[in-house]
């Protein structure tokens, strides 16, 4: 017959039992404020998941639960995403956007030569683990430009490739669109907000490389450049082809409310020296 003994807790284990409750109770409790920090960031994680997933979602009336404008106010610029790199329709091509300006010098008006915006900004972000938001402006204004000039009709188009450097430029560029023969016509309001846009950023551009006093008008060019086929991706021979343009004439600068000129030429003329070197 096998006997089982019991063995009594040792005084050891009961002293490590009265320690382990004493800290314990001896732990002071999180203050009201780290409380209500740790709250406070729950219900920020939870709305910023919430809101990036109806951002990238297709459309639907869940939208409306924070309304578009708050919507797009919170996403944009800073978390706004773009899922066009996969299937079906991934991106296939990049933009360009150059600028050159007419410039007082000793008395005279000079035609400066084109240049890049977009290869001083793309020199921003390449091999850079932390790459700047800088670096991909001048590629969001030119899609943006070039998508809502190809809505035009070939007469819209025409008008868009006019100079518009008077006093009234913007102005003059409307009622040239509006004097158009026929009603049918693609409305030229969203193209009228894109140029605004591109000749405000070429504003920026000329002003820092060439300065706000010299600069007297601006023009903007931008192109789009597709990748090689996808049927010829193995064909070592393969080109690229060839970009295709918006065509626009001259404009007066335009600067918005709250541009700070100087922020951006200590940025953008920063880097544009850096790949003239």
């Amino acid at each position: 017959m096998s006997t089982t003994t019991v063995k009594a807790p040792a005084e050891d284990d009961a002293v490590v039992e009265e320690d382990a409750g004493a800290t314990a109770a001896s732990r002071p409790r999180p203050s009201w404020w780290v409380k209500l920090i740790a709250l406070a960031a729950c219900l920020f994680t939870l709305w910023h998941v919430f809101a990036s997933f109806l951002w990238i979602a297709p459309y639907s009336a869940l939208r409306e639960i924070p309304t578009q404008d708050v919507l797009s106010g919170y996403m944009l610029p800073m978390f706004g995403q773009s899922w066009s790199v996969f299937a079906p329709e991934p991106i296939n091509g990049d933009y360009h956007f150059n600028v050159r300006a007419v410039i007082e010098q000793d008395g005279e008006e000079i035609e400066t030569g084109w240049v890049s915006a977009t290869d001083v900004e793309l020199s921003m972000i390449r091999y850079n683990l932390f790459p700047p938001r800088a670096g991909i402006q001048s590629s969001e204004v030119a899609s943006g430009q070039m998508n809502a000039y190809n809505k035009l009709d070939a007469d819209q188009q025409a008008v868009a490739a006019l100079d518009f450097a008077k006093d009234d430029g913007e102005a003059w560029m409307t009622r040239t669109f509006d004097e158009l023969e026929g009603g049918d016509r693609p409305s030229a309001e969203a193209y009228i907000a894109k140029d605004h846009l591109a000749t405000a950023y070429a504003t920026q551009v000329a002003y820092a490389i060439w300065g706000a006093d010299a600069v007297i008008r601006v023009q903007y060019r931008v192109s789009r450049q597709n990748v090689v086929p996808y049927a010829q991706r193995n064909d070592p021979d393969a080109q690229r082809p060839e970009p295709t343009f918006s065509t626009t004439g001259w404009r007066l600068p335009i600067e918005e409310e709250g541009q700070s000129r100087e922020d951006f030429a200590a940025t953008f003329r920063t880097q544009f020296e850096r790949t003239q070197k």
